[in-house]
């Protein structure tokens, strides 16, 4: 019996642990600061990206298994600050539940007089109360928030030790990419409900149907159907979309932004070339 609950996630996963891997052996080996900093700034937009599969890992654990559930969530933690059950309290029991009421969600996009936060302020927001949010939702959940509470001590002291030994590279490798990740992860959110003021779930979220973005986001642009049932691996998520797209507006889509859309035509290209090689 294989330890992973899906086929489809051994690939991501022995990316993510590759890339680990190559940050503890620059960690333990370079001590060229301005490597360093370059290697924590190209890393930036790839562990942007993990921070959607560390949320898909946070609705369908990846692992029957849960010592490597736990290991692959220091891992995630390392590369988006988003530490074991801290998506699964904020995000699943908290935001999935309250998205269309917005004097609940947790990550609410509407200010109390009912305006519309701005980008920044939404992003700023939700970051700085992310903690205090978990904790809320946790005091409903104690099992969850004890788990939470444990594994985050954990990895506050693995990410100790790593200052001890080499302050400047644990910063630039570990801790920047954390706070960085949390970050990211809130600002991405902004447009998956922004100004959707309403109770209807499949008007309530914006869908990216770019095959770029989803292939490096693992369908995350499927957000309806992902809030319709969330439950569903990313996987076949594509799948049930289009048992539901007839119920979603033509204004819950969006286009991809940047850096996804630059390479949209570079994808076309070796579609159409290896369509044309397999005919």
């Amino acid at each position: 019996m294989s330890v992973f609950k899906q086929k489809a996630d051994r690939l991501p996963v022995f990316i993510f642990a590759t890339y680990f891997i190559l940050d503890l052996v620059i960690f333990f080996n370079i001590q060229n600061k301005w490597f360093v900093v370059f290697w924590f700034l190209l890393g930036i937009w790839p562990k942007g990206n993990i921070c959607a599969w560390n949320h898909h890992h946070q609705h369908c654990l990846t692992f029957r298994s849960t010592f490597f559930n736990r290991v692959l969530e220091i891992i995630f933690g390392f590369q988006t600050g988003i530490t074991t059950k801290a998506w699964f309290l904020h995000h699943v029991l908290g935001h999935h539940k309250n998205y269309l009421h917005q004097e609940l969600d947790e990550s609410r996009w509407m200010n109390q007089d009912g305006t519309t936060k701005s980008e920044i302020g939404y992003t700023l927001e939700v970051s700085a109360t992310s903690f205090y949010r978990i904790f809320k939702v946790g005091l409903k959940h104690k099992k969850h928030l004890r788990d939470y509470v444990i594994m985050l001590a954990l990895q506050v002291v693995l990410l100790s030790g790593l200052f001890y030994y080499n302050w400047f590279n644990a910063l630039f490798l570990f801790l920047l990419p954390m706070i960085t990740g949390l970050m990211l992860t809130s600002w991405a959110t902004y447009d998956h409900h922004s100004n959707l003021d309403t109770k209807n779930e499949f008007e309530g979220s914006r869908n990216i149907l770019d095959p770029f973005y989803n292939l490096m986001t693992g369908n995350l642009g499927y957000h309806t159907a992902h809030h319709v049932r969330h439950g569903v691996h990313w996987s076949k998520v594509p799948e049930f979309h289009e048992s539901i797209a007839h119920l979603i507006p033509a204004h819950c889509y969006l286009e991809a932004g940047a850096p996804y859309s630059w390479f949209r035509f570079p994808v076309q290209v070796s579609r159409r070339l290896i369509s044309q090689i397999s005919s």
